[in-house]
């Protein structure tokens, strides 16, 4: 079907596109309407951990689908117990609020953090955010984003969100005040740039945030899930956070997210919060399936392989090219460029024949790759090597 067959004008605008439209998706590739493959290095911004329409992924579904979908929020359901007693015994929390999307788990911890202060610092409730850093698209998660130019686009902000500096303690020290209930931060700034809190950082912060006895959120939307080479981004310091917030990997590229929390922590209170689909059976059981092939064994250390992998060779173009070098965490990594030439980058890679390939460049001078966590070695390489064109390309 040609492009023009679409009547794309009746999705509201919101962001250019090309023109195209995908049509299938299997692991890696990704399918357009005219039969065009591509390598797909998004896969929906870290969602699809599994890459696209795995067959687990299309079992819970099936499978659920003829048993229960959504049988209200008001009553429990097996698959929403199955999968927050699988979360809690896989990390350091006790109790799961499941969500939709990034933004409403960490508007549900902006909330909790909130409702704490009330019960226990008088009444304390600004919470120390970082500049740079990304939270969501609702009106307070917006303005605990660090993103510049974010403080006007719907102003005015919900205010309570001072901005400090990642990996500097003392720019978070002198922040807090009486009315100061949390610090929350990403353990890798995705959108800011894959930008990672070291672990000598995580670890100050934590004892800092004992120190003054607030709490420490941790918004895992885009690390949680192995994408870092451990199941949880936290876990590679060492540490025990308060609060957690998850999306995008927990649900594999179903719509499900997840606000974790330590028991001293859990106050809310029938009324306080609350969802149509909080918890529903149908995403639930996608969660379970995706947990499980997660913490097979031996599943994450295959991941940290690659991402060694991954990182080693995009030294080596960046050596290549005279770029600037790689940084991240697992299969979160990006390649600076030294120049604003990202974007062009994306669309030369796209338009390539006969596979195209799919980059993302949250920033002028750099490529952000979040593959599927069971991306092979061969495509590894094979993204690789036309990158290695494009760049012969754009930087001769």
């Amino acid at each position: 079907m040609e492009f023009s067959q679409y009547n794309v004008n009746a999705l509201m605008y919101i962001t250019p596109r090309p023109e195209i439209v995908f049509t299938e998706g299997s692991g890696m590739w990704l399918t357009d309407n005219n039969g065009k493959r591509y390598l797909d290095y998004l896969q929906g911004w870290a969602v699809n951990c599994l890459g696209h329409s795995p067959a687990v992924i299309h079992d819970a579904l099936v499978a659920q689908s003829k048993k229960l979908l959504n049988p209200s929020p008001a009553f429990y359901n097996a698959p929403m117990i199955e999968l927050a007693s699988r979360l809690t015994e896989q990390s350091c929390f006790d109790r799961v609020f499941f969500t939709n999307s990034g933004a409403e788990a960490n508007e549900g911890a902006i909330k909790l953090a909130r409702k704490w202060g009330q019960l226990n610092k008088n009444g304390a409730f600004e919470i120390i955010t970082f500049d740079h850093s990304f939270h969501g698209r609702t009106l307070a998660t917006m303005s605990a984003s660090g993103k510049p130019g974010w403080d006007k686009i719907f102003a005015p902000q919900v205010t309570g969100f001072p901005k400090a500096d990642l990996n500097d303690i003392a720019s978070v020290e002198k922040l807090i005040n009486d009315k100061t209930v949390a610090v929350m931060l990403e353990p890798v700034q995705g959108e800011g740039g894959v930008l990672p809190a070291t672990r000598e950082f995580m670890q100050q912060l934590r004892a800092l945030t004992q120190k003054h006895g607030i709490l420490l959120i941790v918004d895992e939307v885009q690390t949680g899930m192995g994408r870092t080479g451990e199941l949880f981004g936290y876990q590679l310091s060492g540490i025990e956070p308060d609060i957690m917030t998850l999306a995008k990997g927990i649900g594999g590229g179903v719509p499900l997210g997840a606000l974790l929390c330590r028991e001293a922590v859990a106050c809310f209170v029938p009324g306080d919060q609350g969802g149509t689909y909080n918890g529903a059976p149908l995403m639930t059981a996608v969660g379970i399936a995706v947990l499980k092939e997660l913490t097979k064994p031996g599943f994450l250390d295959e991941v940290k392989e690659k991402a060694a992998y991954l990182s080693a060779e995009l030294v080596k173009l960046s050596d290549e090219f005279g770029l600037q070098g790689e940084r991240g965490e697992g299969l979160l990594r990006a390649l600076k460029l030294g120049d604003n030439i990202g974007a062009q980058i994306v669309e030369t890679a796209r338009n390539m024949e006969p596979v195209g390939l799919l980059l993302n460049s949250p920033r002028p001078d750099l490529l952000r790759f979040m593959p599927a966590l069971n991306v092979t070695k061969e495509e590894l390489d094979q993204m690789l090597a036309m990158l290695r064109e494009v760049l012969k390309q754009i930087k001769k």
